[in-house]
Order: C-alpha cells, then sequence, then structure tokens
C-alpha cells in the first residue's frame, strides 16, 4: 500500500469512528437513563470534541472532494487560460486564508495549554483541540496543490500564502480594507469557498481594529458549546444512508398504493413522498436527486402533462423543510438560540399547508384533464406497508422521542442515525456494513465538514459585527424607514425570497439569521413565528428564477433547460407564495399549537 492510500484509509477510517462513537455516546445517556442514571462521565464533553474532530477533518474530506460551498463563475469565463489563471487566483486567496487561520487556530491551542485543562478521562484538551490548526493546515496545503498541476505555480502559490502573513506587520488604513476586501470577494466569484471568504473578512476586519487574528478561531472553537451542534452531523449521515437504500422506491410505492385511488391521487403521493424524503435526508437536492427519477416517470404514465410533471418535482422537493427531523431547522435553532422542539411543532401546521396546497392544486390538474384513478386494493396496500414498514416507522420514532421529551434533540438524532444503519444493513441489506456503508459515511463527512465550517467561521463574522454593533445600526436605519411591524414583515419576505434563490438554504441561514432575529425582537415578532417565516421563505426561494436551488437541480437531473422550467414552476410559486403569505400574517398557524401545548 501507497503512503498516500495509507493516509487516505486511516483518514477514512478515522471519520467512520468519530460517527460511530458520536452516535454511541448520546445512545449509552438515553438508554441507561432508565437503570438509575447510568452514564458515561463527560459524554457531554466529549460528544462536542468529536463533533469539533468532524468539522475539520470533515472539512478536509470537502476540500479534497470538491465539496465546499462555492459561488464560482469561472467556468462561465472564455478561454482556458483565463479559466486556468482564475482558478489559481482563488485557489490562492483560499490557501492563504486558511493558512493564517492556521497560525490564529495554534494560538488559540497554545493559549488552552496554558491553562492545563482536562478532560474528564484526563486528555488535555489543547490536544482535541490540535484537530482545528491540523485540518486548517492540510486545508490550505490542498488548495496550494490544488492551484496547479505545474510545480513553479503551486511553489508560486505557497509563496503568495507565506507572504500574506507580511500584511501582520503593516497598520491597515481604510483603503487597505477595501482593496483586501474587493480582492477576496473577486476571488469568491471565481471559486473561492464561501466559508474562507466569510473567515477572510472576519481577519481583515478585526485586523483593522487591532484585534488578534485568534479571535476569529476563537469564535469558531465557541461554537462548539452548542447542545444541539452535534445533531447536525448524526442527521445529515441519517440521509445520506437512506439515500443510498431502496428506501424512496419503498416509499414510493407505498404513497402510490395509499393515495392512487383519490382524484389526483398520484401528485399527492409525489408531494406527499418528497416531503416526508426532504424531512428525513434534510434538503431538497437530495430528494430531487434520489426521487426524480422515480416519480416523474409515474406522473408521466399517470396521463399529467410533461410541464406540470417537472414543475411538481421542483416544488416538491422542498416541501418538507418544515417537518421534523430536517436539518434546516436544527441548523436555524442553533444560529438563533431558538429551542429546536419549538421550531418543529410550530412548523406542523404551516408545513401541513403548504402541502395541503400543492395537493389541492395536483387534484384540480387531475379533475380538469379527467385522469383517471387506480382502483384502491387492500392487499397492494398492505404488500407496499409490509415493505416500508421499516422506513416510515424512522420518522416516527424520531416525533415519539422528540415530541414527548423521553429524548433530547442529540439523543433522537444519534437513535435515528443506529436505527437507520440497522434497517439498511441487517433488515432490508441494502447496504454492506463493511463495504458501502463507510463509503457512504465518508461523503456524508464531507459534507458535515463543509456545512458546519461555513457555521463556524460564520461565527467569527458574526463576532465582529456583534462587537461591531452592526445589527444595532441596522436595526435603526430599519426603524427609521419602517414603522409598522407588517411593512416589516412584507420587507422581509421579498428579502428573503431573493436571498433563498441566490443563496444555498444553510449558507443563508448561516449569514441572515444573525441580522434578522434583532429586527424581528425589536418588531415585537415572536422568535419562533420568525423562524417559521425565515424558513418558509426560503423554501419558496429555491423556486424563484433565476437560480432558485430546485431549479438547478431539476434542470440538471432531468437535462431540461433553465428557461423552460420558469414556466413550468410558476403556478407553484404562485400557490406556495399565498401559503407563506398566510404563514406570514396569521401567527396562530405557527405559535397556535404551542399555546394550547402550553409551550410558550
Amino acid at each position: 500500500m501507497t503512503p498516500r492510500a495509507l493516509a487516505r484509509g486511516i483518514g477514512e477510517g478515522s471519520l467512520v469512528a468519530g460517527f460511530l462513537l458520536l452516535t454511541a455516546m448520546p445512545l449509552v445517556d438515553f438508554l441507561g437513563r432508565p437503570l438509575a442514571g447510568f452514564h458515561i462521565p463527560g459524554s457531554a464533553t466529549y460528544t462536542q470534541q468529536l463533533t469539533f474532530f468532524l468539522t475539520f477533518i470533515g472539512g478536509l474530506a470537502a476540500t479534497l472532494t470538491g465539496k465546499h460551498l462555492t459561488l464560482s463563475t469561472a467556468s462561465l469565463l472564455p478561454g482556458v487560460r483565463v479559466r486556468r489563471d482564475a482558478e489559481f487566483f482563488s485557489s490562492c486567496v483560499a490557501a492563504s486564508v486558511t493558512a493564517i487561520l492556521t497560525y490564529a487556530s495554534i494560538c488559540v491551542v497554545i493559549a488552552e495549554r496554558m491553562q492545563g485543562r482536562n478532560l474528564t478521562l484526563g486528555l488535555p484538551v489543547w490536544i482535541s483541540e490540535s484537530v482545528m490548526p491540523l485540518g486548517l493546515g492540510l486545508i490550505s496545503l490542498t488548495y496550494i496543490l490544488k492551484s496547479s498541476s505545474w510545480l513553479p505555480a503551486r511553489l508560486g502559490a505557497a509563496a503568495i500564502a507565506g507572504a500574506s502573513f507580511l500584511l501582520g506587520i503593516i497598520h491597515p488604513g481604510d483603503l487597505t480594507i477595501w482593496v483586501l476586501s474587493a480582492m477576496l470577494m473577486a476571488a469568491t466569484l471565481l471559486g473561492t469557498p464561501v466559508f474562507a471568504a466569510m473567515s477572510g473578512l472576519a481577519l481583515l476586519f478585526f485586523w483593522r481594529e487591532g484585534t488578534p487574528v485568534a479571535a476569529v478561531t476563537a469564535e469558531i472553537y465557541r461554537l462548539v458549546g452548542s447542545p444541539t451542534l452535534p445533531a447536525i452531523p448524526l442527521l445529515t449521515a441519517t440521509g445520506f444512508v437512506m439515500a443510498e437504500t431502496n428506501a424512496p422506491r419503498r416509499l414510493v410505492n407505498f404513497f402510490q398504493a395509499l393515495l392512487g385511488f383519490i382524484p389526483g391521487g398520484v401528485a399527492v403521493l409525489v408531494a406527499a413522498v418528497c416531503a416526508l424524503f426532504t424531512a428525513l435526508t434534510g434538503g431538497s437536492g437530495v430528494t430531487i436527486i434520489a426521487l426524480g427519477g422515480l416519480v416523474y416517470p409515474i406522473l408521466l404514465k399517470g396521463g399529467y402533462s410533461e410541464s406540470f410533471s417537472l414543475g411538481l418535482v421542483t416544488a416538491a422537493g422542498s416541501l418538507g423543510l418544515l417537518f421534523p427531523p430536517c436539518l434546516a431547522v436544527v441548523l436555524y435553532s442553533v444560529v438563533s438560540n431558538t429551542p429546536a422542539d419549538q421550531l418543529f411543532i410550530a412548523g406542523l401546521v404551516p408545513g401541513t399547508l403548504l402541502l395541503t396546497l400543492v395537493a389541492i392544486y395536483g387534484i384540480s390538474v387531475s379533475l380538469k384533464t379527467g385522469i383517471e384513478r387506480q382502483p384502491f386494493k387492500w392487499r397492494e396496500l398492505l404488500a407496499a406497508a409490509r415493505c416500508a414498514k421499516w422506513d416510515l416507522s424512522i420518522p416516527v420514532a424520531m416525533v415519539l422521542l422528540f415530541g414527548t421529551g423521553l429524548a433530547s434533540m442529540l439523543e433522537t438524532s444519534a437513535f435515528a442515525f443506529a436505527y437507520t444503519i440497522v434497517i439498511a444493513c441487517f433488515i432490508h441489506r441494502d447496504l454492506h456494513p463493511l463495504d458501502r456503508l463507510p463509503a457512504t459515511l465518508v461523503n456524508a463527512a464531507a459534507l458535515v465538514g463543509a456545512v458546519l465550517m461555513l457555521l463556524s467561521c460564520a461565527m467569527g463574522l458574526t463576532g465582529y459585527l456583534v462587537d461591531a454593533q452592526i445589527p444595532d445600526r441596522l436595526l435603526e436605519v430599519v426603524r427609521e424607514q419602517i414603522h409598522s411591524p407588517l411593512l416589516f414583515l412584507l420587507a422581509l419576505n421579498v428579502v428573503l425570497l431573493v436571498a433563498g434563490s441566490i443563496l444555498e438554504i444553510f449558507s443563508a441561514i448561516i449569514v441572515l439569521t444573525p441580522l434578522v432575529v434583532p429586527l424581528g425582537v425589536a418588531f415585537g415578532i415572536h422568535p419562533v413565528h420568525l423562524g417559521i417565516i425565515f424558513l418558509a421563505n426560503l423554501e419558496l426561494g429555491f423556486l424563484f428564477p433565476p437560480v432558485g436551488l430546485n431549479l438547478l437541480l431539476s434542470s440538471s437531473r432531468f437535462g431540461k433547460p433553465m428557461t423552460a422550467l420558469y414556466c413550468n414552476v410558476i403556478p407553484f410559486l404562485l400557490i406556495l407564495g399565498l401559503g407563506v403569505l398566510l404563514i406570514t400574517y396569521v401567527p396562530a398557524l405557527s405559535i397556535g399549537v404551542l399555546r394550547l401545548l402550553g409551550r410558550i
């Protein structure tokens, strides 16, 4: 075995081990609670440290596989030479930013070592924290190697990354900051990952204020303290495992047998199964890619037009974003400090409303065009239910555990992940536990690393914004222009709709939430209601031209031009827009259930 293959094997093995340990600790606490409160001493701290490990080693995996979120326009540039130069420039910027972050994280580790703190079993905290400079240093090296296949160019990229440290010996003026910020934004458009852009801006702003660059990585490490954060990698891995199995086909067969007999039953089943799968996997992208090839032919075979079928599959891809245990809700909970259980309960009625509106439209199209219904057969329903019962039991078990308070969000996520593995590997046997499962977890780790690094680096930028009182200044400006809460909500709808059409949902949550939440509080909007408005608008933004995420995914999946999809999604955009307005201006739809339950 070559050294490169050995290093890759060690890295992938450590990621799989990290997932399994992250699952085991909350499960032991959950299962041991009835047994005289048995638990692993310090398990919460170790769980946080494992999440820290997955963030940076997973971030390295995302760098190696190109999974980091980018806004790359380099592919649109004319000429091979121009594109190559753009990619070199963006790689140099990414390498420089991550090199400085490496130095900053070393400062944090040194400070932690001087404090002499230990974990429960005696392991010094600074050793666990060392994964941050290790991961960031390897990410910087990776971008240097990716900058070019030509050795002199790679050496030049390394020299540029090293020269960036010389900025620390000069006192920056406003002009310097603006020029460097412009260069950073240009590099982001050309392919530098968004996490590097956010942390790069934070570094520039702290540098201007004379604050040590270690403040950025200190904010990154502070994020580890969130008790809900470790649920994100577990929910992500659960979705990846489900998507690699035959669960999508089993769920489609079940809903077809259950709903096919009603008018528009095929359209209703597509909306229902897509909503369920999105809630389980955490994003519309997995739903459109995994289910699109299954449900699109079913719609065509059922008599629906190509235009309606494409529009429905594109719209249904994001219908489950408000339902438990969707990852977007958990992420919003972490960033906004809003209880996840309240958000999930509040999202049930609004999510059902959006799903119902799409289903009603499908029924109306069916009645108008005279599409025949398939006869209801108990035998087919029972057979389909028998095949899909284990897949259907996953969300039911999660809702029961978390909704009844038997388990925390982290414990519920750990149970769901372990339960899904058992179903996939030992009941349905769709995944071999020693062959396909590790590869699936490595792919999940890359997405986890991309999301958590983006979130972590955004915390550094948020820390500066808070210190500079930017949210307070924004609030003053908004109050000068807008005096009515109703008008504020309308403006918020427009802003979030546009943001949802140009940003991936995780980025939108991380970037916009710290700015929107203080505004909502100032105008008297309940934090939970504001969260539902926020997520529902982003869900709608996925369909909004010109570059809504679902439009891009459907165009890629079905080989259709974007301009054709614009016409296909307009009816769904209007219908869901009506639903979002109702959610916005009728707070009882979201917080009414919480009040009935006495939760607020």
